[in-house]
């Protein structure tokens, strides 16, 4: 039973990360219909920031807290700037181009950053500074640390606050008017092309926070790091219901469940060989059947195609 329920505990941190990270994918996707393959590269950009910046202040005599927060705000301000980029040069002029073009220049987007990480911080792997706290409380038998806390309270309030931002705010209800019609949200008044500039912004700004908690929950980073990461952050937004803000938060979680579960259980039915080594596989199990038996994800609608 504390296999169980430790493998349920590493299922939730981890698919509090995919939530995060699946949120921009399924904004710019509900907005503009476009697959930013792109967003995994923004929060690897927001890892190697926050890092750099902690690593800079490192010995500056300052509170953990501080560090963190410095690295965060750092990794959020150039992140949101990369989005907005992105957006503006590569996206907008091609937003009544067939569907291919714009999808082929999100891959090609995505390999740009890499290859501009990989030339500012180099192909090394950087390890995370021993700031952090490694307190650990038991659970029914569990190990949790205080960090893996800290970040599925982070992610939950994020998640909280979007879904506020969302269905409260004017700037929500223009978003979904731009989603939903963006033409008819044009002609009431509302500015699609700053909607759209902040959709981008926004879920920058997330894919910075889930950078940081990356590389401090694996002591990690690699200018590599976010193409895996986005696939399956990918994968999560399917499964939930691409488009959809609960569907992507959803998903993320089962993702992240399944996931640990399946390395954790089916890795020792199967003597090792479908173990942790090859949990990547199960992300993409689960993609195949959602496109096989459910494409409009689990909480999705089928929508008809936009004139």
């Amino acid at each position: 039973m504390d296999i169980f329920i430790q493998q349920i505990i590493n299922g939730l941190i981890l698919g509090s990360i995919y939530a995060l990270v699946a949120l921009g994918y399924t904004m710019v996707y509900g907005i503009m219909g476009l697959i930013n393959f792109a967003h995994g590269e923004v929060v690897m950009i927001g890892a190697m920031v926050a890092l750099s910046v902690i690593k800079l202040l490192e010995n500056s005599g300052l509170p953990v807290f501080l560090l963190l927060l410095f690295g965060l705000a750092a990794a959020a301000l150039v992140c949101m700037a990369v989005g907005f980029t992105i957006e503006r040069i590569a996206y907008r002029p091609l937003r009544r181009a067939p569907r291919l073009a714009p999808l082929i220049t999100a891959i090609g987007v995505s390999i740009v950053l890499q290859n501009l990480a990989m030339l500012i911080w180099g192909r090394n792997y950087h390890a995370f500074p021993p700031i952090l706290p490694t307190t650990s409380m038991t659970i029914f038998g569990a190990t949790i640390t205080s960090l893996q806390v800290a970040i599925v309270l982070i992610a939950a309030l994020m998640m909280i606050g979007l879904m506020i931002l969302i269905n409260r705010t004017r700037l929500g209800r223009a978003m979904r008017a731009t989603s939903e019609n963006p033409s008819i949200a044009q002609l009431m008044g509302v500015n699609i092309n700053q909607i759209i500039s902040f959709t981008f912004v926004i879920g920058s700004a997330l894919a910075a926070v889930a950078g940081l908690m990356v590389s401090a929950n694996y002591s990690i980073a690699h200018y590599y790091m976010g193409f895996m990461l986005g696939l399956k952050a990918f994968t999560a937004a399917v499964l939930g219901g691409i488009g959809n803000i609960a569907g992507a938060m959803l998903g993320g979680i089962l993702l992240g469940l399944i996931e640990s579960l399946g390395a954790g259980y089916i890795g020792d039915l199967t003597g090792g060989f479908l173990g942790s080594h090859y949990q990547d596989i199960f992300a993409f199990f689960v993609l195949i059947g959602v496109l096989v038996f459910r494409p409009s994800g689990l909480i999705g609608e089928k929508v008809s195609e936009r004139a």
